[in-house]
């Protein structure tokens, strides 16, 4: 179990996300006023809080949502799970659908770092199930016998 720490959108593409506090997630859509929700397979992007705090700790000056991540969860390594697995908080259901990106060189952060975390931890979901996350929730992974 984790526990979800931000929830981030961005209005326009091209701009940082922002932590907003609660958001909508549409079935097979993605979170309600985000620029990079649509019917594809990354509608919702995941990284795991600990990632972010060792980041931090070599320097990095980021702000939740600057990875471009939508929910920050703190308690699970996202990386380390096979793809298809199913996650619930509240009534959302999300389907894992791809580990890391690629990444173009130009975004601030690898400007200022010379890396990013995104490509290599994020990871990207489909919303199965529509509902409401807010910080503070509960985001489980559920069962494999859950996930056929």
């Amino acid at each position: 179990m984790g526990t979800v720490l931000a929830v981030c959108v961005s209005r326009e593409k091209g701009t940082q996300k922002e932590n907003i506090g609660t958001a909508v997630f549409l079935e097979d859509w993605g979170i309600q006023g985000d620029a990079h929700a649509g019917k594809w397979h990354r509608q919702v992007s995941l990284l795991s809080h600990e990632k972010i705090e060792a980041f931090r700790a070599r320097g990095a000056e980021v702000a939740d949502g600057a990875f471009g991540e939508n929910l920050v969860v703190a308690g699970i390594d996202f990386r380390s799970l096979p793809l298809g697995t199913r996650f619930q908080c509240n009534d959302v259901v999300l389907k894992l659908t791809q580990i890391g990106k690629e990444c173009h060189n130009g975004c601030a952060i690898y400007q200022a770092m010379g890396e990013c975390i995104m490509p290599r931890e994020g990871v990207f979901a489909q919303v199965l199930h529509g509902g409401t996350i807010s910080v503070g929730d509960t985001l489980r992974i559920l069962p494999d016998e859950a996930q056929a």
